[in-house]
This record gives structure tokens, sequence and C-alpha cells, in this order.
């Protein structure tokens, strides 16, 4: 879409030009966009008073957790709407909400930002003010980064600040959803460090018992417990010299959390059972789709850890904020198969019923999506009628889960998350219609933190019906 074309009446696009500068270094594969910083206030609704300083290109608005700017509005849309920085201005884009995204009282789809501006969503109301404070965003002029694939402006983003903090031994917490590439792009920060020589270890906190965890972190000794027969290592030592990656962080048990943050900031581990440590030379790279701040509010995740870990903040957007690389993904993965030879093509129909896909498992549904397509549709043209079997549903009414779905196209992971979800929705939804929609009651019931219930009705968007 042009910078006329989503011209809206009564808010003129800013003066023509772009401050778009290139990188003074011909070896840099960054360009440079230069913008300001700007407030948002919200004027009106739930959290009033709120502010926050936007300083990302592109600034996603919602009741969802991880989004940029964490509304409190129950009637706003999980991802109501983004603002963008791009053409030399800022622009505001309805994310396909429920309620609609409004200028004052225009109700818009795209529109140019002027400072002092409010903006309406559900029933709340934000002012858009410009900050004086400029920052630099460095975007990639590559497609790629590592196994990482993309052509859009957010991931020209992502690429950029990987191409800048993969040579230095900074610790990098790297965040999305399920889906979003958070391993891949772990591997390609090691990959294009000064460490690339040496391990690349995977610990994911989430598939290891409980009871565990400890020793297979930190190592132990022969005799420490019953059946440890032998002495052990554990993940940080095995990755000696090279790079540590904790997967799924925000799993990780609170009690052990002090010991991850004496390790990080000692560099050096004492096995269990053991009174000698051994120092430690490992790259940290932690991921998490789990909403970290939220948790160190509500004291279930450390404050001291997160900000230790959280040195270098690298959010991957959802496939759903890139659907611009959705046509590029599918070539790509079509050029992967074996099927090369059959010659797949992809309708300007089908390819648009892809970009209207929710595709709650991001890029990694879209890979089985086609993968799945390449063998069941028939004749050279991808099926698009596959395209609802590749998730396993997520439906908020639904009041019970029945028999699960196995779809054993989709990675383990993957698939618990889903089921995990649904049960959540059921759930919840069951004890808040028990409790007449008391959330107060309903929270006591199910023995969890009202904080924690208003989290999850958030998440699935759970709310009384009008």
């Amino acid at each position: 879409m042009s910078r006329d074309e989503r011209f809206e009446e009564g808010f003129p696009p800013p003066p023509p030009g772009s401050p778009v500068t290139e990188a003074i270094s011909a070896a840099d594969l960054s360009e440079i966009y230069t913008f300001n910083k700007y407030r948002l206030t919200v004027l009106e609704g739930p959290g009033q008073g709120r502010e926050l300083i936007a300083e990302r290109r592109s600034f996603v608005i919602g009741s969802a957790h991880d989004c940029d700017f964490p509304m409190e509005d129950t009637t706003v849309s999980r991802r109501h709407c983004r603002i963008v920085y791009e053409d030399g201005g800022y622009v505001l884009e309805d994310l396909g909400s429920r309620n609609g995204t409004y200028i004052e009282s225009f109700r818009i789809k795209s529109a140019f930002l002027r400072p002092g501006v409010r903006i309406g969503l559900g029933s709340s109301t934000l002012q858009f003010d410009l900050v004086g404070e400029q920052i630099n965003v460095y975007l990639s002029r590559t497609n790629s980064f590592g196994k990482l694939f993309g052509r859009s402006l957010e991931m020209k983003e992502v690429f950029g600040i990987l191409q800048r903090v993969a040579p230095t031994d900074a610790t990098v917490l790297i965040t999305g959803e399920s889906g979003t590439g958070k391993e891949l792009a772990a591997h390609a920060i090691h990959e294009h460090s000064h460490r690339s020589a040496k391990p690349f270890n995977v610990f994911d906190c989430s598939a290891v018992p409980r009871e565990l965890i400890e020793s297979e972190l930190f190592g132990h000794v022969k005799g420490a417990f019953t059946g440890a027969v032998q002495s052990r290592p554990g993940a940080f030592v095995t990755a000696q010299g090279g790079t540590l990656f904790l997967d799924e962080l925000g799993e990780l048990p609170l009690d052990l959390q002090p010991k991850l943050l004496r390790v990080l900031e000692n560099r050096e581990v004492k096995p269990l059972g053991s009174n000698d440590t051994t120092k430690v030379d490992v790259r940290i790279i932690a991921a998490t789709n789990r909403p970290l701040e939220q948790m160190v509010q509500e004291g279930t995740f450390r404050q001291d850890l997160y900000y230790r870990l959280a040195v270098i903040q690298v959010p991957l957007p959802p496939l759903s904020h890139r659907v611009d690389d959705i046509p590029f993904l599918v070539d790509l993965f079509l050029k992967e198969k074996k099927h090369d030879d059959a010659g797949f093509v992809v309708s300007h129909e089908t390819m648009e019923q892809l970009k209207q896909h929710p595709w709650p498992g991001n890029v990694r549904e879209l890979k089985n999506y086609v993968e799945r397509a390449t063998i069941l549709s028939t004749g050279r043209e991808i099926d698009a009628s596959l395209l609802n079997s590749s998730t396993g549903g997520n439906n908020a009414t639904e009041a019970g889960l029945g028999e699960p779905v196995v779809d054993l196209s989709i990675p383990f992971k993957m698939a618990k998350e889903q089921l995990v979800d649904r049960f959540e929705q059921a759930y919840l939804l069951m004890a808040l219609k028990d409790s007449d929609w008391n959330v107060t009651q309903a929270a006591s019931r199910i023995e969890i933190h009202r904080k924690s219930l208003e989290y999850l009705m958030k998440k699935h968007q759970l709310r009384r019906p009008s």
C-alpha cells in the first residue's frame, strides 16, 4: 500500500522525504532509520494516566501480554493496532480488531498520525505525542540471517539487531510466540560469533524433570543423590568456550533462579554435592514465550535475574505481523521440498487465504502446511482446503475438550501448547461461569491470584457475555 493510498482525509501525511541514511561503512550490512521517540498516554479507560515511551519502529497495542503496549481494557482486541514508522512518518494501522480503531471520531484502517492526536481503542482513549529524543533503528539489507528468513521491514529490523549483537559476548534474551524461530535466532547468533567453532548447547527448561534441572544445568558429583553413580559435568561446563541456549526460560523453577543468577555473575559453577567450583567461559542466550515482566510483577520470576538476562532483547514478530513475508516463505519452503520437479503453484486466491489465516503456530505452522499440501494436494496447485487442518483449533467458548486431535506433522512442543491453551480456555470459562463472572470468587475457587486470572482472561479473550 502506497503512502498516498494510506492517506485519510483530515490527517495529512508528513512532508515528503525519509530520513533513511546509508551506514557510513561500506562493510556495514545495515541501513539506519532515524526517528523521534513518541509517548502514548492513556487519557480515558482502564489504566488512566499510564504513559509509555515507544522506542521501536513498529509498536503493537492490544490486550495480549506480549504486545509492546499491553492494555488493561478487556474491550481491546489482543492485537488491536500498531504504530509503525515508515515513509517519513508514523502510521496507525488497525490489525483486524473487533471494535475498530479510531482517530478522533473517524474509524480508520490506516492513517498517518500527527502529534497530540487522540486514538480510540475499545473503551480507552490514548494520546500520541512526539518526544524530542531521536533513536536509530538498523535495518539489514539482507533477506536472511542464519536460517531465519524474511523480506519484511519487521524481519530486516530483527536481522539488523542480530548482525550487530552476534560478534559481541553480550547476553541476549529472545522473546516471541512459539514457532517464530527463537532457537534459529540463537543458533544464528552463535554461528556469526567468534565462538562458532565451540559447542552450541541447548537446555530446554520445560523438557527436564523438575528434580533433575539443577543437576543437568550445573552438574553433580558421584554419590550426590540416589542414582548418581558417576559424576556429570552439566550444561554450563559442556558448553565451555561456546554458547549455552536456555530455552523456555520462564519455566525455570523460582528456587533455582538464584543459583543461575550467581553463575551468570561469577562465571563459575558448583556441581551438586561438591564444595569445589569450576570457572566457565560461556555466552548465554535465553528465550521465552512467557511474559517475564508480568511474572516479575507477580513474584514468579526474579527481577535481578530478568535484568541480568535482558541485556539485549530481541523480540521476534509473529507471522500475523509480517504477512508480506508469506509469499516469500511459501516459495522458499516449496523450493526446499523434494517435490520441486512437480512444479507446485499457489493461486492468488490461495495466497490471499494464507495471508488472512491467523497462524497461531507462526512460521513453523506455515512450513508444516506447505509440507502437508505438497503431499495431499491433487494436481500441481496447492490446496487451500488443507489449511484448516493444520491447527488443532482454539475455541474460547467450548466447555469441554473431548478427545485430543493428534497431528504428527506438528512438533510435540507446539501440539502440547495448543492442547494446554484449549484446556486453559475451557477450564477458566467454566470457573467464571460457575462464579457468575465474579473474577475474585473464581480466582479464589481455583486457587490462583486474581491478577493471574485477569492475565489469563486477557490471553484467551474471555469476558462476560453482554
